[in-house]
C-alpha cells in the first residue's frame, strides 16, 4: 500500500482502494508551514477581495480566513457589493501591490458578469499573486521554471500524490479537462522534468475518453461534471484523484441536494488509490494558497 493512504470499507469480496486523505495531507504541510512562518522575519500577510454574495464563494473565502487564523497568517477580508465597479477593484489591487507589509493578493472567483476576471488578474504583481493565475506565473510553468506561483488546485494534486509516495515517473497520466486554472497547469506538473509522467489531456472534443482513461495509470479528473468516471472508465490497480465538486439533487437527504465528485464512488473497486469528495483536494487547495503566501512573503523579504 501507498504510504500515507488509508483502506477504505471492502465491498463484498472485492477490496476498495485506498484513500488519499487531502485533511491529513494537508494537516502535515501546516506543521511544516508554520515552521517556515516562525523562520519569516515578518508575518505573513494574505488579502482576499470578494465581490457579490455567492454562497459557496463566502464558504470558501471562510475557510480561508481559519486556515490564516491557524497558521498565524495575518488575513484582510474585503467584501464588496455585486454592483461594485470594476474601477473600484482594480484600485484595491494597485493599492496592495504598493503595501510592503501584504504578500498575497487573491481575487475569490467567480466575479460578477459585468467584470473582467483575467484583465484583474493581470492587475496583481505577480509576486503577490498567490492563486498563480498571471500569465507571468502561468508562463514560468510552462518554462518548467520554479521561480513562479503555481496555481493552488494542481499544486495540491501534486502534494497529495508525493505525500502518498506515488512514483509516477513513466506512468501514462491523463488529466480530464483543459481550464487554465486547473486541467492545463496539471498536466504541465505531471510532465515536468522530475516527474516525467506521460501526459494526455482529455477535453470535450476528445474522440474516446473512455478508452484514453482506460490506459491510464493515473487519471486526474477535473471536467466538472458529477460522476463522469464510471468504474468501467478505469483499469485495475490505477491511481484517481478526483477534483470535482458538484452539488446535486439528492431527495433522500434532508437538506435535498449531496456533493458528488467527477468520478463515481464505484471507480473505487478498481483504483489502487483514489482521493475522497469531500476530503481530498478541496482542503489541499486552500493549504497551497498558505504555501504560496509563506512563499511570497520568503521571496519579498529576503
Amino acid at each position: 500500500m501507498h504510504k500515507n493512504a488509508q483502506t477504505v470499507e471492502a465491498f463484498g469480496r472485492f477490496m476498495s482502494a485506498a484513500r488519499i486523505d487531502g485533511k491529513a495531507c494537508a494537516a502535515d504541510l501546516e506543521k511544516r508551514l508554520k515552521q517556515r512562518i516562525a523562520n519569516c522575519s515578518v508575518q505573513p500577510h494574505l488579502a482576499v477581495i470578494i465581490v457579490g454574495d455567492d454562497p459557496a464563494s463566502h464558504v470558501y473565502v471562510n475557510n480561508k480566513i481559519r486556515s490564516c487564523e491557524r497558521l498565524g497568517i495575518r488575513s484582510t477580508h474585503v467584501e464588496l457589493p455585486e454592483d461594485t465597479d470594476e474601477s473600484v477593484v482594480a484600485d484595491y489591487i494597485q493599492s496592495m501591490n504598493q503595501q510592503n507589509d501584504l504578500h498575497g493578493i487573491l481575487i475569490q472567483s467567480p466575479l460578477p458578469k459585468h467584470m473582467n476576471e483575467e484583465a484583474l488578474t493581470e492587475l496583481i504583481d505577480p509576486r503577490k499573486d498567490v492563486d498563480g493565475f498571471h500569465p507571468v506565473n502561468l508562463g514560468r510553468l510552462v518554462q518548467g521554471r520554479s521561480d513562479g506561483m503555481v496555481p493552488c488546485t494542481p499544486a495540491g494534486v501534486m502534494e497529495m500524490l508525493r505525500w502518498a509516495e506515488v512514483d509516477l515517473t513513466g506512468k501514462k497520466a491523463v488529466v480530464l479537462g483543459r481550464s487554465f486554472n486547473v486541467g492545463m497547469p496539471q498536466a504541465l506538473l505531471l510532465a515536468a522534468r522530475g516527474v516525467d509522467a506521460t501526459v494526455t489531456v482529455v477535453h470535450s472534443r476528445t474522440r474516446d475518453a473512455k478508452s484514453e482513461c482506460l490506459q491510464a495509470d493515473v487519471i486526474v479528473a477535473a471536467v466538472g461534471r458529477p460522476e463522469m468516471i464510471q468504474p468501467d472508465w478505469v483499469k485495475k490497480g490505477a491511481i484517481v484523484v478526483d477534483v470535482g465538486i458538484n452539488r446535486v439533487d439528492d431527495s433522500s437527504r434532508e437538506r435535498g441536494w449531496r456533493l458528488a465528485g467527477d468520478v463515481h464512488p464505484d471507480v473505487a473497486l478498481h483504483a489502487s488509490l483514489l482521493s475522497p469528495v469531500p476530503g481530498g483536494v478541496g482542503p489541499m487547495t486552500v493549504a497551497m494558497l498558505m504555501a504560496n503566501t509563506v512563499t511570497a512573503t520568503e521571496r519579498l523579504c529576503s
